[in-house]
């Protein structure tokens, strides 16, 4: 067991987030080293005069930040270096603290909880049988691609026909699908050097390279994207062309029909990721709808309607059809059938329809909470978004200032989880979620942020 110990009377509240930054910085420091074993949670609790429950709470914030891991029978060890990224948000919500690092829609409980309620009262009463006994997703999910295919003209501006409309759990089912029919193992996908924080291991774990292509206020630079192609064998673009990126960014109409010139000349398949779309009232024609025959396009139910409605589509060229099909097979088999049900009754009865107005309406206020708070502080954010992006500055240091935050009771996310590498240098910044608490809560965690970014900035000083 190491010689180090944390140090008792540098603690402070909440404690556990103390402790852990503690260890941490000991850990940056080297006076931790790889392989070294930490105190037992009871010894460590006994010797700083804590609760178990603290260091438990403050090991499993470690193991989050990928810097400790627990071994069944042999104890708790400091890990090696990692690359993977850190998530950015916290792995769950903890009562003392304001979680603005979570990107999620606005939810009324009342309103949520009631129509999930009587979608399944609905739903118990009048059940297809295919729903729960069907093993063919071609045989079940007829008419759900029917259902599809009118909101996705709708709500997303994509036209597709039921062929190429293909049913998945969610957002993050789709990119897998997408990623693997577009890319073999080994060649590069290239995206936002601010991209999306799952792409990182999601490509590792796939056997893709991925690289990130300088971006500016509307995304990604053309020429920017022609010159990586011109340097290696670049099969494919993900791109988030509306502002669920994380730095706010919407692209402009010309800068997509740019985009989409390019990806031809290069042979470039597309997979855009538009999970926004439906909460956009001014909403610009996607990149599917530029370029059909090289867009495999994503889109999902959690961000817009429900965090639990794990629903969503891919609409694909017919020419991947049959490997996108296989793809599904090997990776979930199919869309989960009661979910699909119930996302095709709510797009029927206008239900989805109705709580994305709502929605709509819901964030409008939220970001006029953060517009108010955030007034003469510059920030990149959208009327219907779900987030903020704010720059922290020269001279401040996102790890700090997120730590400070959490210190103060506030949960955002450093800009570090969204960068891609070989992208382009980045000004430090932090991502900050609208949708994820009350009004009053964004309220009180945007004045911490504020009043944080408004001081000098200070490292966080741990007494050893």
């Amino acid at each position: 067991m190491t010689m180090w110990q944390p140090d008792a009377a540098a603690l402070r509240r909440p404690a556990y987030l103390s402790l852990a930054d503690q260890i941490a910085r000991a850990i940056s420091d080297g006076r931790l080293q790889p392989g070294e074993r930490l105190a037992t949670h009871r010894h460590m609790a006994e010797t700083l005069d804590l609760s178990v429950q603290t260091v438990s709470r403050a090991y499993e914030e470690l193991i989050r930040r990928g810097l400790i891991s627990g071994e069944t029978g042999r104890g708790t060890f400091i890990r090696p270096p990692q690359r993977e990224p850190v998530p950015p948000y916290i792995p769950e919500r903890l009562s003392e603290v304001i979680d603005l690092s979570i990107l999620k829609p606005v939810v009324c409980e009342t309103r949520h909880i009631d129509a999930m309620k009587a979608a399944l009262h609905a739903l118990a009463d009048d059940l297809p049988h295919s729903a729960v006994l069907s093993f063919r997703p071609n045989t079940l999910f007829a008419r759900h691609r029917r259902v599809a295919q009118a909101w996705l003209r709708e709500h997303c501006g994509v036209e597709a026909t039921p062929a190429t409309i293909h049913l998945t759990n969610g957002a993050t089912s789709g990119m897998t699908i997408a990623l693997m029919a577009a890319a073999p193992p080994g060649s590069t996908v290239v995206t936002e050097a601010v991209g999306h924080h799952t792409l990182v291991p999601l490509a590792a774990y796939l056997g893709l390279r991925l690289r990130g292509v300088a971006i500016d206020a509307e995304g990604v630079i053309p020429e920017a994207l022609d010159e990586a192609c011109s340097e290696g064998d670049v099969r494919a673009l993900f791109v988030m062309p509306n502002p669920i990126n994380a730095t706010a960014s919407l692209m402009g109409e010309a800068r997509r029909a740019e985009i989409v010139e390019v990806a031809r000349r290069h042979g470039l398949q597309i997979i855009e990721n538009d999970v926004l779309a439906p909460l956009l009232s001014e909403r610009l024609p996607p990149l599917a709808a530029l370029a059909p025959e090289r867009t495999l396009y994503v889109t999902t139910f959690t961000k817009c309607v429900m965090p639990g409605l794990r629903a969503g589509y891919l609409v694909v060229p017919d020419r991947l059809c049959p490997s996108v099909a296989n793809r599904s097979l090997v990776t979930s088999w199919m869309a989960t059938g009661l979910i699909a049900e119930l996302a095709a009754r709510w797009v029927e009865n206008g239900t989805a329809a109705e709580l994305v107005r709502w929605q709509v309406e819901a964030i409008r206020g939220r970001q006029a909470i953060a517009a108010e708070l955030l007034a003469g502080i510059p920030h990149k954010a959208h009327p219907e978004g779900l987030h903020v992006w704010l720059p922290l500055g020269e001279g401040r240091s996102e790890e700090e200032f997120v730590s400070h935050a959490r210190l103060q009771g506030v949960a955002i996310a450093p800009g570090a989880s969204f960068a891609i590498e070989g992208g382009m240098d980045r000004q430090p910044a932090v991502r900050i979620s609208v949708g994820s608490t009350t009004p009053e809560q964004l309220r009180d965690g945007l004045k911490i942020v504020v009043n944080l970014l408004q001081g000098e900035p200070e490292p966080v000083l741990l007494a050893m």
